[in-house]
């Protein structure tokens, strides 16, 4: 489904020329649960906006779903973003308004389509939200507010779903309940999901493990899922080969 070939992102910052990505060869499968890991400056969340079409490598060839995303001009990548891609922040990003069910709905006005609501509803069930569809951001908890974007990442079906901290402004045990969700949406609907985060009790739920350092991949291993709050059992990391 995915597939990164050589990718380097360069920045400008003054006079200098700062390498974020340095030449990463990553391939993501259909239906794979992975989190990114690194730290600060790793490259790991320039990687993440790539992988979202959010930004453009500078080298490299990036290949979603047989397309050679660099060849794409702006509108197609929003309509890539749009239609097979969903994406869940650390910040909600909730409109203080507006109802849990309208927050959820609203990709699907942006495309206009029917029954939204119904199929907004459809989607809070989902997260296990079905009794606070009518609540507005103040009235939700954190985790909760958090699993309103996770619905609205959903609603439209996308392909691949990419979560850039997303439990990094919640407390331990809501960060689980939060995880737990997403393990489910990856294990009953077959949905991608890459994650970014720093977090080892995060990662511990997901299936496989890419670690960056300095804009490179330096490690990928498989990993066996926290399952029902027992520990993730260890499995030997193994380099990349540099």
């Amino acid at each position: 489904m995915i597939s990164l070939h050589g990718v380097t992102k360069i920045y400008t910052v003054g006079t200098q020329r700062v390498a974020a990505l340095n030449g990463v060869d990553l391939e993501i499968a259909d239906g794979e649960f992975l989190s990114i890991m690194g730290p600060s400056g790793s490259g790991k969340s320039t990687l993440m906006n790539i992988i979202g079409c959010l930004d453009r490598q500078t080298e490299g060839k990036y290949i979603l779903d047989g397309l050679d995303v660099s060849r794409l001009g702006d509108n197609q990548l929003a309509i890539i973003r749009n239609r097979r891609l969903g994406f869940v922040f650390q910040s909600f990003n909730l409109l203080p308004r507006m109802s849990a069910i309208d927050q959820v709905a609203l990709p699907l006005l942006y495309r206009g389509a029917s029954n939204r609501k119904k199929v907004a509803a459809a989607a809070l069930e989902l997260v296990g939200l079905s009794d606070r569809a009518h609540h507005k951001p103040t009235q939700l908890s954190g985790g909760e507010q958090q699993r309103v974007a996770i619905a609205r990442a959903l609603v439209a079906r996308p392909s691949i779903i990419l979560a850039d901290e997303p439990t990094g402004a919640l407390d331990t045990k809501t960060s689980m309940d939060v995880m737990e969700v997403f393990r489910q949406l990856n294990e009953e609907m077959q949905m991608t999901i890459a994650f970014v985060t720093h977090e080892h009790d995060v990662a511990a739920y997901t299936r496989r493990i890419v670690s960056l350092r300095d804009g490179k991949v330096v490690g990928d291993r498989p990993n066996v899922p926290v399952y029902a709050g027992r520990p993730a059992a260890p499995v030997e990391e193994k380099e990349a080969a540099p």
